[in-house]
């Protein structure tokens, strides 16, 4: 099993071919801090549940409210570590920021929607045209928002975008502010239960579930984190894994830390379109986000067409 995680671990298969003659052990990681992105009540929340013990290495968290504010954090050297959706290392590509993404957790896509508020006559996202909508810029939720307006032969031109954080956004809708709002978690469960508001329409059939884990370029090459970095993005995925078979408990311990009604969570957890699933860097995924950087540039939000081809890294090993 040491020698196996250590495969895993190092990543490279010339070197793995020799191990077992050479009988090495797994590295010596106590003098490794990884510097983690995470959310309130993201999968650390729940390692003790998931009987995941201390890591060989020290794990510094920071928390952030999206994947657009963790990957300016991953940019600037401040974190090694972060997980985040397609959108915002796209926004990096022309600056050659030295972030690169090592792997994909698909996830749910009806966690992401068009929310109006209760008694809304709005039925339809063509009916849209010339209202107040939020969303959450250089996140899922623009892109999600784009390509539903594309759908209806419309653009930005034919509504009032508003840019807003969810937390603004929230309260827009909340007093009356925004005529539709397109954001994503539980702030969808919370809306409709604090205010009666109406899930127009959820991700499905839009978005791809991809939610990739981005690492710092100098952290990858430093053999010693990278595998680190192997270590705790499976610590994490066993959390998840014990969240799907344990709705109940999640719940439960989810609505003490973020202070929201049990319910909230329970519907989240009701309303998912599929399972997380760890998986390796491909053509697919890699064509996916290619997919997303091309309406971002017919839409106007991107100057100049991108290949997002050299974004990816394909050195870890998750099997």
């Amino acid at each position: 099993m040491q020698r196996r995680r250590f495969l895993q671990w190092a990543g490279v298969a010339g070197l793995a071919a020799g191990l077992p003659r050479l009988g090495l052990a797994a590295p010596d990681l106590a003098g490794v801090t990884l510097n983690v992105a995470t959310y309130k009540g993201a999968a650390p929340t729940f390692f003790p549940e998931a009987g995941i013990g201390a890591a060989p290495y020290r794990v510094k968290y920071a928390e952030f409210t999206g994947g657009n504010l963790s990957f300016e954090a991953l940019v600037s050297g401040t974190l090694d570590l972060s997980p985040m959706s397609e959108i915002p290392p796209i926004f990096g590509i022309k600056n050659h920021a030295p972030v690169k993404l090592i792997a994909v957790l698909t996830g749910d896509v009806n966690n992401q929607a068009f929310v109006v508020p209760k008694g809304s006559a709005v039925q339809s996202v063509a009916q849209l045209k010339g209202l107040r909508v939020g969303y959450i810029r250089s996140t899922s939720s623009h892109y999600f928002l784009l390509k539903a307006l594309k759908e209806q032969g419309l653009s930005f031109a034919d509504i009032v975008p508003m840019a807003l954080t969810p937390q603004d956004g929230f309260a827009a809708l909340q007093n009356g502010a925004l005529d539709a709002w397109v954001t994503f978690g539980y702030f969808i469960q919370l809306a409709e239960l604090r205010s009666g508001a109406r899930v127009l329409k959820t991700g499905q059939g839009y978005l791809s579930g991809n939610y990739v884990i981005a690492a710092n370029q100098a952290s990858i090459a430093d053999p010693l984190k990278h595998a680190a970095i192997t270590d705790y993005v499976l610590r994490e995925y066993r959390a998840w894994q014990w969240i799907a078979a344990h709705p109940e408990e999640w719940a439960s311990k989810s609505a003490k830390v973020l202070g929201m009604p049990r319910e909230v969570f329970l519907a989240q957890y009701r309303a998912q379109s599929g399972p997380r699933l760890l998986q390796p860097v491909d053509d697919a995924a890699i064509a996916s986000q290619q997919d997303v950087a091309d309406l971002f540039f017919e839409a106007g939000v991107l100057p100049n067409k991108l290949d997002v081809s050299g974004l990816w890294d394909r050195s870890f090993r998750w099997a």
